[in-house]
């Protein structure tokens, strides 16, 4: 009798407490709504249910370039800051890439890095911007109705060697990416997507499109996306910076100043003093300026001549590709945000960064550097931990001493045999040496040298030797004046210490 009268007197304190609690119901209101809402938020709520088509925000919301109320705008806020938060579960810096990536790159720790006082400040990278708005079923009905998937870049290719942002990605993600650089090619702002993608994805996609293609330069680091509940994305909007609005002019100046390098370049015995002249070609004619016009561009570094870190690389990765050296465009942190380069030599990977070496007239203390070397004042982040690690050692430098690497051998003129009296500062007077020593040695096989100082007179001479100018107009007016039937030669340049280049001709003259 006593545990049923207690069960007894529980019942009735339980009934008086729900008789309570539906009072202060009936006269809160907004307590029943919240608590209607802890309990079914779960089910009504897209971020919490699937985390993994949770959209990634940033930069400025979609809804306020379409024109949306202030309302509007505070709930996509709210909408994004829930996203990003589920997002962080569900891993979105893999989201569209192969699954295989392996980042084989150490990353050092942000406390140990030391930047410079000459260098400091002289970043100025800006990270993608993605916004992502969601929309109802009806408005996305509405843009497939009237939108289509533009360029959708079927039959390109892009080869891993030269753009290696596209092969992290998955098929999904590579077929969005030549969709997206289809489009951006042809100034196609708006589009769907030809594959179902989260906004996650998207963003790694752009990054990729983005990162892989500065001859896209007309295109800007800011896109939009609208998504539905269930994460896909129905509409792609792009940015493009002015010069698309005069873009066969704009190309124009661009294609003029990168061709200019270009054939400057070419003649160079190997991939290494193409690079360095690449280099120093850059640091010549570009000036650091925080505030230059798209200076995320290599537009604002080759043809107006002053830009931040991100032009400097993006113009060094777009002419070392014409050249046929891979280079890839890679970002971090280097006290704030900052991009440098990557490079592939025939030993391995080199980090160079030309903005930083855009100093005290121009140096290479940040030329040619191993991931060691760079490890106390550059961090990689975002996909570029998946680009190639950098070990290479045969082309450290060329001033690698001062980064406490083995500086590459080079001998002086002294060294070389050669007195500084035939040291040639102009070509005509290089050519003329040569018709003199053929003159001198006549008929038959041998073998002379001259110096000439600077890269600019060595990368000439060069030319005119594989473009059939100068140089044998000298030689065939020497087997004239010998009476001989004619002359062939075999020319090697060697990289002598202080810009000089010793110039090797060995000469066959055949009576």
């Amino acid at each position: 009798m006593k545990v049923l009268r207690k069960i007894l007197y529980a019942l009735a304190v339980l009934l008086a407490l729900c008789c309570a609690f539906i009072i202060v119901c009936a006269v809160r209101p907004d307590i029943t709504a919240r608590i209607s809402g802890a309990v079914h938020r779960d089910a009504e709520d897209p971020e919490v249910r699937d985390a993994a088509y949770a959209p990634q925000s940033g930069g400025a919301g979609a809804s306020e370039r379409d024109g949306g109320s202030g309302a509007e705008r505070d709930a996509d806020s709210a909408d994004t800051a829930g996203q990003e938060a589920s997002q962080t579960d569900a891993a979105p810096e893999k989201a569209g890439l192969r699954s295989d990536n392996a980042a084989d790159y150490v990353a050092p720790s942000e406390a140990d890095i030391v930047v410079p006082d000459d260098v400091r400040g002289k970043n100025g990278y800006r990270q993608i911007e993605g916004s992502a708005q969601q929309i109802g079923e009806d408005d996305a009905d509405d843009i497939r109705s009237r939108l289509d998937c533009g360029h959708t870049g079927d039959g390109l290719d892009f080869d891993a060697v030269y753009y290696p942002y596209y092969a992290m990605l998955d098929d999904t993600g590579r077929h969005v990416y030549r969709q997206i650089y289809a489009n951006a090619d042809a100034v196609y702002p708006v589009f769907m997507p030809v594959e179902n993608v989260n906004s996650a994805q998207l963003r790694n996609i752009f990054e990729a499109v983005y990162n892989d293609h500065p001859e896209l330069f007309w295109v800007d680091t800011a896109y939009a996306c609208k998504y539905i509940s269930s994460g896909q994305c129905v509409e792609i909007d792009l940015s493009f910076n002015r010069t698309a609005q005069e873009l066969d002019s704009a190309r124009a100046a661009y294609d003029g100043e990168i061709d200019g390098i270009v054939s400057g370049a070419q003649a160079l015995p190997d991939d290494y003093e193409k690079e360095k002249y690449v280099h120093d070609q850059l640091i010549d004619r570009i000036d650091y300026n925080a505030g230059a016009e798209m200076n995320q561009s290599a537009y604002s570094a080759l043809v107006n001549g002053q830009t931040v870190c991100a032009g400097y690389a993006r113009a060094f990765q777009h002419i070392l590709q014409k050249l046929g050296i891979p280079c890839y465009y890679c970002t971090g942190y280097a006290g704030e945000s900052h991009a440098w380069n990557i490079v592939s030599l025939d030993d391995g990977f080199y980090n160079v960064d030309t903005t930083w070496d855009d100093s005290a007239g121009g140096v290479y203390d940040y030329f040619n550097r191993t991931d060691r070397d760079y490890a106390n004042s550059h961090i990689r982040q975002e996909l570029s931990v998946y680009l190639p690690p950098c070990n290479g050692q045969a082309h450290r430098g060329p001033e690698a001493a001062s980064a406490g690497g083995a500086e590459p051998a080079q001998r002086s003129v002294y060294d070389a045999g050669v007195s500084k009296d035939r040291i040639f500062t102009d070509p005509d007077s290089y050519y003329q040496d040569c018709y003199e020593q053929i003159m001198q040695n006549g008929v038959g096989d041998y073998t002379f040298y001259n110096v000439v100082a600077g890269v600019d007179l060595a990368a000439e001479i060069m030319e005119n030797y594989s473009s059939g100018g100068d140089a044998p107009d000298c030689m065939q007016r020497a087997v004239d004046d010998l009476g001989a039937a004619y002359c062939t030669w075999e020319i090697r340049p060697e990289r002598l210490e202080d810009g000089m280049y010793l110039f090797s001709h060995t000469i066959h003259v055949e009576q």
